[in-house]
């Protein structure tokens, strides 16, 4: 089956505007996994996820059904990026001690992916998905992106992307799961890297397709208004919801 590819045509924004993920989470991951030996990454996307492995695991795979992504996913010691898809990862039985998903669980066909997901892990392995909401940044600059997300782009949302707006809990997880704490990401961003992050959401480039302009053009003389000095940066907020359990 032909996976849905939402983010190849900008994969190399991808690459430039994502925020990365603490070391925090990374730690976690690791001191709930049974050995640090093999982690795998799916739908790997930049790699930032891959790149926050490697400093608790001797080796990280990360894969994606993108070329694409892969071709712009950041070089890591001890990470090997692969062309392949999560549900079909190619990688031995009991080879790992986590698989990790992030922000992208909800593109998964389910079944066949949890499959996948026992078959690779190691006895008492942890798989550990997470997903984040809106940026926060201030109230009126917030607002203007919720506007932007629910109404000038919200109709080229693809449904699967519906499912994060409940932090993945109404997704089915049949593992054993375990507790975690409260994560959340974090950066220092000017003006340009908010619009270049907003030009990689699917939605975004759905209706750059269908109309033949950006709709962030729409919205950046607002945003403007609200930043302040264009070389000024401000704190961006991003509360993280993981759900995490063993084979």
């Amino acid at each position: 089956m032909k996976f849905k590819d939402h983010f190849s045509r900008q994969a190399a924004d991808y690459a430039l505007f994502r925020p990365r993920y603490p070391r925090a989470l990374f730690a976690f991951i690791a001191a709930n996994s049974p050995n640090d030996k093999n982690a795998l990454d799916c739908a790997t996307g930049n790699g930032q996820a891959a790149i926050g492995l490697v400093q608790f695991f001797q080796n990280v795979i990360a894969i994606d059904a993108s070329a694409a992504q892969i071709e712009n996913a950041q070089p890591g010691h001890r990470v090997e990026y692969r062309v392949a898809p999560a549900e079909a990862s190619g990688l031995l039985a009991s080879s790992c001690d986590a698989i990790t998903v992030a922000q992208a669980l909800h593109w998964f066909r389910f079944e066949e992916f949890y499959a996948e997901a026992r078959r690779v892990l190691k006895p008492d392995g942890l798989l550990a998905v997470w997903t984040y909401q809106h940026v926060r940044i201030s109230p009126t600059i917030d607002a203007i992106i919720r506007r932007f997300h629910d109404e000038m782009v919200g109709p080229f949302w693809p449904p699967e992307r519906k499912l994060v707006g409940p932090a993945y809990f109404d997704l089915p997880f049949p593992f054993a799961e375990i507790g975690s704490p409260e994560f959340q990401m974090a950066a220092h961003w000017s003006l340009e890297q908010l619009l270049g992050y907003l030009r990689t959401w699917s939605a975004t480039q759905r209706f750059i397709a269908a109309n033949g302009n950006d709709p962030v053009d729409l919205i950046a003389n607002d945003l403007a208004q609200a930043w302040g000095s264009a070389d000024e940066e401000r704190r961006a907020e991003w509360p993280l919801t993981i759900r995490a359990g063993r084979v």
